[in-house]
């Protein structure tokens, strides 16, 4: 959506996922490494959360996708491999926590640590959707909406037998996932970036 990475605003605050670093002892890199490549190609204050890849940072730059280029760039020159970088301007990381469609009253039961967010670079085809469900018939419900695909795992993810590529390959865009502990803390974080400016 390319009101998502024109900005208008002089400066904004954004939110930077990165896509399978610390897995599995693969594409290792430490959150002190990760801040200094934000710093290295001009982001201003970034802050890490995890070791999962999440930063928030303030620019004035306008087109996030050519940030996020260098920003896998950088990478790659520096650590030897190339993590797909999903990137959120406050506005929109607002919108997509205040869609989230499994909440009260609803879903009062709802575990929060069972819902998982994937972020999508783009907006899939409208038939993906359907084709996601169709494709898998176990116990977890997934709601596609926008960039976000939101998934409940009412047994645990751990306990989940969605195949590893079925997202990937039905939706057939890049995305990353996190726990909704994890974004409504990093929705925490930017808030508070954001206020300090203002402040």
């Amino acid at each position: 959506m390319k009101e998502s990475l024109h900005l208008n605003l002089p400066h904004t605050i954004v939110i930077s996922l990165l896509r399978g670093i610390n897995v599995g002892g693969n594409h290792l890199i430490r959150m002190d490494a990760v801040k200094a490549v934000f710093q290295s190609v001009g982001l201003e204050e970034p802050r890490t959360y995890l070791q999962s890849g999440n930063v928030v940072y303030r620019t004035a730059e306008r087109d996030l996708e050519r940030i996020g280029l260098r920003l896998e760039a950088a990478i790659e020159q520096g650590y030897g491999f190339r993590p797909a970088i999903i990137q959120r301007t406050l506005p929109d990381f607002r919108r997509a926590v205040a869609s989230n469609p499994f909440t009260a009253p609803l879903y009062p039961e709802l575990d929060p640590s069972k819902l998982v967010v994937t972020f999508l670079s783009a907006e899939p085809h409208p038939a993906a959707g359907p084709k996601l469900k169709s494709a898998y018939a176990g116990p977890e419900r997934m709601v596609l909406l926008g960039r976000e695909l939101f998934i409940y795992f009412p047994e645990g993810q751990g306990k989940s037998k969605i195949p590893a590529t079925l997202i990937d390959k039905t939706l057939r865009v890049p995305g990353t996932g996190r726990n909704w502990n994890t974004v409504t803390k990093l929705l925490e974080m930017a808030e508070s970036l954001e206020s300090e400016r203002t402040a």
